[in-house]
C-alpha cells in the first residue's frame, strides 16, 4: 500500500498536459488533492506549475488510446485509493471520414472510447467497492449532432456523452457520483491537432477559455450534477439541436468545418 499524504485523495486526470484537463488538475490542487496526471504529450511544463503552487505531482507520459497505456496508469495508481477521476483524454480528426488516414480514425475512437471506459471499468469496479468516488466525463455538445467532416470525433463524443448517462444510473445507490461535462468549442490546442485550423470552428475568435469549461465541470461534479452544458450559448445550441432535424445539424456542422470554411490557416 502507498502511503504517501494524499490530502483529501488521489485525482487522477487524463489528458492533462494543457486545456481543460490542466485545468481540472489545477483546481483540484487548489482543493488538496494529490495529483496523477497522464497524458501522450510532455508533462514537465503542467507538473511544475502544478507544483509550483505546493501540488503533489506525478506524471505519466503514455498513450491512453492503448491497452498498455491504461495498465500503466493504472500501475502508477497502484492500491491507492482514487477520489476523483477525470476522463478528460481525446483529440478530433477533421476532414472528410473517406479522406482520413484510418489509422488516424482508430486513434480517435481508442483514445475518446476504448481508453477512457477501460479505466472507467477498472477505477470504477475500486470506487463502487469503496463506496465513494468521483468520476468526471469530459463529453461534448458535438455529441448531441452529427458531424460533417467531423464525423468520427462527432459520434465518439456521442458515445462519452450516453455511457455517461448510463454509468450515473447504473451507481445512483452505490455512493459514487459520475457528471457529464459538455463542453462546446473551447480556446485549446484540438483545433491545430485535429487539422482544423483552415475552417470556420477552427478559426472562431469567441471561443471559451479552457479555466472557464473546467470550473464549470468541477463545481458540477462538486455539487454531484449529472451533467452540465458549459457556457449559455452552448446551452442553446444544445437545446435546439434536441429539436432539430439531423440533416439539418448535419449540414449546419459542415458550414463550420468543412475544409476551406474558414479561409486560408493563421
Amino acid at each position: 500500500m502507498d502511503d504517501r499524504n494524499t490530502g483529501p485523495g488521489l485525482a487522477v486526470v487524463m489528458g492533462a498536459s494543457s486545456g481543460i484537463g490542466y485545468e481540472l488538475a489545477r483546481l483540484m490542487a487548489e482543493d488538496g488533492y494529490a495529483l496523477v496526471l497522464a497524458a501522450d504529450r510532455p508533462l514537465d511544463e503542467a507538473r511544475e506549475g502544478l507544483e509550483a503552487s505546493g501540488a503533489q505531482v506525478e506524471t505519466l507520459e503514455v498513450d491512453l488510446a492503448t491497452e498498455e497505456g491504461v495498465d500503466a496508469l493504472v500501475a502508477r495508481i497502484g492500491d491507492r485509493p482514487v477520489a476523483i477521476l477525470a476522463a478528460n483524454a481525446g483529440h478530433g480528426l477533421g476532414r472528410g471520414f473517406l479522406d482520413q488516414d484510418f489509422d488516424e480514425v482508430l486513434h480517435v475512437i481508442n483514445t475518446n472510447v476504448t481508453g477512457t471506459v477501460r479505466l472507467a471499468q477498472q477505477v470504477g469496479r475500486r470506487m463502487r467497492e469503496a463506496g465513494e468516488g468521483r468520476i468526471l466525463f469530459t463529453g461534448s455538445i458535438a455529441g448531441f449532432m452529427p458531424g460533417a467532416f467531423q464525423a468520427v470525433y462527432n459520434a465518439s463524443k456521442a458515445f462519452v456523452d450516453s455511457f455517461s448517462f448510463a454509468l450515473r444510473n447504473e451507481l445512483k445507490d452505490s455512493g459514487v457520483v459520475v457528471t457529464c461535462l459538455m463542453p462546446g468549442v473551447t480556446d485549446t490546442e484540438f483545433f491545430e491537432r485535429a487539422g482544423l485550423m483552415d475552417t470556420q470552428v477552427g478559426q472562431d475568435d469567441k471561443k471559451m477559455h479552457p479555466a472557464k469549461v473546467a470550473r464549470i465541470g468541477y463545481e458540477a461534479l462538486k455539487r454531484g450534477d449529472g451533467d452540465v452544458v458549459a457556457g449559455l450559448k452552448n446551452k442553446l445550441q444544445a437545446a435546439a439541436a434536441a429539436v432539430t432535424p439531423q440533416t439539418l445539424l448535419a449540414e449546419r456542422h459542415r458550414k463550420m468545418a468543412e475544409p476551406g470554411s474558414g479561409g486560408e490557416a493563421p
